[in-house]
């Protein structure tokens, strides 16, 4: 266990886990109570106690989920109950540093999501559907030009590659998923 040493930026946490990971099941049955606020599952054995006691405990050291994070894992779990075969898709946040890149009628064009806006043939634009506009000469929905959003179940046939500043390399689009692979697809963080 010399990683959480080197490693490790809360070394009374690490102590404790390691207090956790001994522990017998009275004991761990104790903290899941302090923890929790309730009694642990009858069915939870050793192994699992320690598991959620040690998850929680790294939760309330860490902060746990954000917010916006909490309310999207509850969002696909509703889908889930509700419609067991629906896809699910993740939400995806563009963040700035992103290129995205659009090839249209044989040209690749690529748009740079700034704090402040979006670049795209050195000017800064408000909204991606005005850069689509331009690129199209019609009236498009941005975030869906550039691959951010997909209309319906149907996967866009031009998907755009989207490349991150800080990898360099862009993400090819793949072709639409099987009906396991829909329910656990994952954005880039778009």
């Amino acid at each position: 266990m010399n990683f959480l040493k080197a490693r490790s930026p809360n070394p009374e946490l690490d102590d404790e886990l390691r207090q956790v990971a001994a522990e017998p099941k009275a004991l761990l049955r104790v903290r899941y109570r302090g923890l929790f606020g309730r009694e642990p599952p009858r069915a939870f054995g050793p192994d699992l106690l320690r598991r959620s006691v040690a998850q929680r405990m790294q939760e309330n050291a860490h902060c746990g989920l954000s917010k916006a994070t909490q309310r999207e894992l509850d969002r696909l779990v509703a889908l889930l109950i509700a419609k067991p075969d629906a896809p699910l898709t993740v939400a995806r946040r563009a963040r700035s540093g992103t290129v995205l890149v659009r090839d249209w009628k044989g040209k690749s064009h690529r748009v740079m999501i700034m704090e402040e806006g979006f670049g795209y043939d050195g000017r800064t634009y408000s909204n991606l559907s005005e850069i689509a506009r331009l690129i199209t000469g019609t009236r498009w929905n941005g975030p869906r030009f550039f691959g951010l959003r997909r209309k319906g179940r149907e996967a866009n046939a031009h998907s755009p590659s989207v490349t991150s500043s800080s990898i360099g390399k862009p993400i090819t689009p793949t072709p639409p998923p099987t009906a396991a692979a829909k329910r656990i697809r994952a954005g880039y963080g778009l």
